[in-house]
């Protein structure tokens, strides 16, 4: 079966709620030395997680959604049962200060896994960043979520920073500091090959459940 990617528009699907969870047997633990005039040393190590780290949007009050009111420009893609669910779906927005494009939603139904559905959305954004003439791709992930931070790392992003407060005052602690990663077009010394030829979406002709091949 092909599973085709549809435009998801924001008038049909503003609100849609995604199930994003977190279970790991892993994470990367980061520690810190005190910051001098002199600097610091960072180590980033995996290490297994016992017990099994869970992590849930109930503990923050909020679920993801696509089209939140703070990400301006935003567009969503997706994966869309015969039955109008979404299954997959990608969601990116500009920085346009910084002229590069956010990932700010990437969720794979379980029953889509290991189909290959991440890396066709994935090359959806580099074809819309490289539409739009980003210089690079940023995206937000956990210390804790190492198979998504393998999924990316294979996508050819790379460590650009972290937050250690970002979700707690002891996300350390909590094994779920924020990792920012970043992907790149153009960079001195290196060059990042770019992805094949992807087809995007009209985001003016998907009409919710319609766009799931057979």
């Amino acid at each position: 079966m092909r599973y085709e990617i549809a435009a998801l528009p924001k008038e049909q699907w503003k609100g849609t709620v995604i199930p994003l969870a977190i279970r790991s047997d892993s994470y990367y633990d980061l520690a810190l030395s005190p910051f001098s005039r002199e600097g610091c040393a960072v180590s980033i190590v995996r290490k297994a997680a016992e017990p099994e780290i869970v992590h849930t949007p109930e503990e923050y009050g909020f679920p993801d959604s696509l089209y939140q009111d703070h990400w301006e420009g935003a567009e969503a893609y997706g994966v869309v049962s015969e039955a109008g669910e979404m299954l997959a779906c990608i969601e990116v927005c500009p920085e346009e200060w910084s002229n590069r494009l956010m990932v700010t939603e990437l969720w794979v139904s379980d029953a889509l896994r290991g189909k290959g559905i991440g890396k066709r959305l994935m090359d959806l954004a580099k074809e819309i960043a490289l539409r739009q003439q980003r210089r690079a791709i940023i995206l937000e992930t956990q210390s804790c979520n190492t198979n998504a931070i393998g999924f990316y790392l294979h996508q050819g992003f790379e460590l650009i920073g972290f937050d250690t407060c970002c979700y707690s005052n002891n996300d350390i602690g909590r094994r779920e500091v924020r990792f920012n990663l970043g992907y790149f077009f153009h960079r001195e010394g290196r060059e990042t090959k770019a992805p094949g030829p992807v087809s995007v979406p009209n985001q003016k002709r998907s009409d919710r459940g319609s766009e799931v091949g057979k």
